[in-house]
């Protein structure tokens, strides 16, 4: 069966990778040039492992312009995959491949359609969430389901972590799913749209930290929007703190101080109290002047 594969961020080197490891390997990979990787925090230059592979490439920014209509029809797809690639594929795109376009969302289709799917998930504080792979149509994650697997989402995930498991997941099933169109048995199995619920798009600014938030919001601030993702952050006299980690502290009520007041240093990080009166430990962070912990100043 003849595979086009559509991509450019860390997921889709995985599914690449997985399909290429089931000798499943594309006819054509489309993928953003080195120098449009800006669009994606997590982008990941896949050119290299599709030629050695023997895959045609394509680089393209825009999979609905002529140039890469014409370069997906002249190798004669029976499928193509879109994993991990932010752009609506409008009808003249997705009617290439002669058995359909196939796309993957990192949620439980119909929940949570659109943008920032994982650092949502735990934003939104869900307890189970799942993988989905789809039929692509005209509208956003809202096409017909081929395979979905669900999954928990434990209580201290964070966007690593989430991650992780999504990709674990989409490396099997695409497999799956290619052995199923192949053989013309692929479900299409109408979503539901009156349970759906969209995302809106994030962007870096929204990892922001409010310290008049309470410690446990913080916390799940930081994990949510943590790697791949530019992270949370904060700001001291003009420099910026990013965050990647941060842990609840034990009886921080002994602590009195100001909303964001960095309250003491610890030998692992540095403690800042929140909005409800409780703190938290920062344990990890970068900062334009080291590793060195801020002073008992006030973060904003």
């Amino acid at each position: 069966m003849r595979i086009v594969f559509v991509g450019a961020v860390e997921s889709s080197r995985i599914a690449l990778e997985a399909l290429i490891k089931a000798k499943r390997i594309p006819v054509l990979v489309v993928t953003l040039p080195p120098e449009a990787a800006e669009r994606h925090s997590d982008f990941a230059d896949i050119a290299d492992l599709a030629r050695a592979t023997g895959s045609a490439v394509c680089y393209a920014t825009d999979v609905n312009a002529a140039a890469t209509l014409e370069a997906m029809a002249l190798v004669r797809p029976d499928l193509t995959f879109v994993i991990g690639w932010s752009q609506i594929c409008r009808r003249p795109f997705r009617d290439i491949a002669r058995k359909g376009t196939v796309g993957f969302h990192p949620a439980a289709l119909p929940h949570f359609r659109g943008r920032g799917v994982i650092p949502w998930t735990i934003l939104q504080g869900e307890e189970e969430t799942g993988s989905t792979l789809f039929w692509l149509d005209d509208g956003i994650d809202s096409g017909p389901v081929l395979l979905q697997r669900l999954f928990p989402v434990e209580a201290d995930e964070t966007a690593r972590s989430l991650y992780a498991k999504q990709t674990a997941n989409l490396a099997e099933m695409v497999v799956e799913a290619a052995a199923l169109v192949e053989s013309d048995s692929a479900p299409r199995t109408q979503q539901d749209h009156d349970q759906a619920s969209y995302c809106a798009k994030r962007s870096p600014e929204d990892g922001l930290i409010d310290w008049h938030r309470p410690a446990a919001a913080v916390l799940r601030l930081i994990r949510a929007v943590g790697d791949p993702y530019p992270g949370a952050f904060t700001w001291r006299t003009g420099e910026k703190i990013r965050i990647d980690s941060a842990v609840a502290v034990a009886n921080s009520g002994r602590f009195i101080g100001l909303d964001g007041q960095v309250q003491a240093h610890t030998e692992t990080g540095f403690v800042v109290r929140c909005g409800d009166g409780e703190c938290i430990e920062v344990v990890a962070w970068e900062t334009p002047f080291g590793k060195r912990p801020p002073i008992h100043s006030k973060l904003h």
